[in-house]
């Protein structure tokens, strides 16, 4: 009976291990985490309350026709505007109140399009460094009709 008091001791360590832990867990765990699956029930609100940040493609092309008629023709014709141009709700709401910066070619067409061996082959790729160099890619690129010139 003498050595009941380790077990005794140990199961009431464990105890008070849990009953901390639980403490702890209902602190962290936010409310309403676990009602559907792994998820968080309040998380689609709390991002329904962050403002729209992207325009879409049509609020685009109601104002820019000459430029859709550019893409449309070329091979960038699935790609949205603001995958390059970034998030232009703003803009799309007052054109005069947020004016677009123009993308920098040297750092943002070889996102897509700089070598892997990831990529599929189709895929147009270049080394940039061997194929540009320093140059951005618009100088020798239209970048709404990537074709050479």
């Amino acid at each position: 009976m003498k050595e009941s008091g380790h077990l005794i001791r140990l199961a009431i360590l464990f105890a008070a291990g849990l009953a901390v832990f639980l403490l702890i867990r209902q602190a962290l765990v936010p409310p309403g985490f676990g009602k559907y699956g792994h998820f968080r029930a309040g998380a689609l609100d709390d991002v329904r309350a962050h403002p729209i940040r992207f325009a879409g493609r049509a609020a685009c092309e109601m104002c820019h026709e000459d430029k859709l008629k550019e893409l449309k023709s070329g091979k960038h014709a699935g790609v949205g505007c603001e995958a390059c141009h970034g998030a232009q709700a703003v803009h799309a709401d007052d054109p005069m109140k947020s004016k677009p910066v123009l993308p920098d070619t040297t750092s943002l067409c070889p996102r897509c399009h700089a070598a892997n061996s990831a990529k599929p082959k189709w895929f147009p790729q270049v080394v940039v460094r061997d194929h540009a160099g320093t140059e951005p890619c618009k100088s020798c690129h239209q970048p709404h009709n990537p074709k050479i010139g």
